[in-house]
C-alpha cells in the first residue's frame, strides 16, 4: 500500500470515511468563520478610526453633534452615537440623571457591539475542542478494524493489520490538523475582541466626561 491520499482513502473503511468527511466540514466551517470575522474586524476597525478622528476634536470642544449620516461608523461610533442620542433625548437636565441615562445607553450598546464581534467564536471553540475527540473516535474504530483483520486471518503480521492502523493514524492526524488552526484562530479573535472592549470602555468614559463638562457649563451659563 502506497502512502498517497488516494491509496489511503481507498484503503480505509466506511466509518473512517464518515469521520474524515465530518472533520472536513468542521474545517471548512472554521476557515469560513475565521475569514469572515477577520474581514468584519478590519472594516469595523477602519470605520471606528475614521469616526474617532472626526469626532475627537468636536468632543474635546464639548460639541455633542453626532455623525448619524455616516453609512458605517464602526463599533466605536455606534456606541458613542447611542450616548449622543441618549443625551439629546434625556427629558431631564439634572446632571446625575442625564449622566446615568447616557451611561446606561453606552453600556447597552457596548454589550451589543461586543456580542456582535464575538459572533462565530462558538463555532471555533466547538471545532477546536471536539475535532481531536472525533479523530480519536476514528482511531478507536481503526484499532478495532485491525484486531478484526487479525482475528479473521489468524495471524498478527504487519500486512494483516496495516489497513486498520492506517485508519487510526489518518483520523488522528486529521483531527489534530483541524483542531490546531481552530485554536489559534479562536485565541486571536478572542484577544482582538477583548482589546476592542477596552477601547469601547475608555471611549465611553471619555464621552461621559465630555457630557459632564457640557452640563456643568450649561448650568453655570443658566445661573448667570
Amino acid at each position: 500500500m502506497h502512502f498517497s491520499v488516494s491509496e489511503l482513502w481507498s484503503s480505509i473503511g466506511i466509518f473512517a470515511k464518515v469521520i474524515l468527511a465530518l472533520m472536513m466540514l468542521m474545517s471548512l466551517a472554521s476557515v469560513y468563520v475565521t475569514c469572515e470575522r477577520v474581514i468584519v474586524f478590519v472594516r469595523s476597525k477602519k470605520a471606528s478610526q475614521v469616526y474617532a478622528s472626526k469626532m475627537g476634536s468636536a468632543l474635546e470642544r464639548g460639541e455633542l453633534t453626532g455623525a448619524g449620516g455616516e453609512d458605517d461608523v464602526g463599533h466605536l461610533g455606534r456606541v458613542i452615537e447611542a450616548g449622543i442620542k441618549a443625551y439629546r433625548t434625556s427629558p431631564d437636565r439634572n446632571e446625575d440623571f442625564t449622566l446615568e441615562t447616557v451611561a446606561r445607553a453606552l453600556e447597552r450598546q457596548a454589550q451589543r457591539e461586543v456580542q456582535e464581534l464575538r459572533r462565530g467564536q462558538g463555532v471555533l471553540a466547538t471545532v477546536s475542542s471536539t475535532a481531536p475527540f472525533v479523530g480519536l473516535l476514528g482511531t478507536v474504530m481503526g484499532i478495532v478494524t485491525a484486531f478484526q483483520q487479525m482475528a479473521a486471518s489468524g495471524s498478527g503480521g504487519l500486512g494483516t493489520v496495516s489497513a486498520g492502523i492506517s485508519e487510526a493514524l489518518v483520523t488522528t492526524a486529521f483531527g489534530l490538523i483541524v483542531a490546531i488552526p481552530a485554536v489559534f484562530a479562536f485565541n486571536f479573535l478572542q484577544n482582538w475582541v477583548e482589546a476592542r472592549s477596552v477601547d469601547i470602555a475608555e471611549s465611553s468614559n471619555e464621552f461621559l466626561d465630555v457630557v459632564s463638562r457640557r452640563m456643568r457649563t450649561e448650568a453655570l451659563a443658566s445661573a448667570k
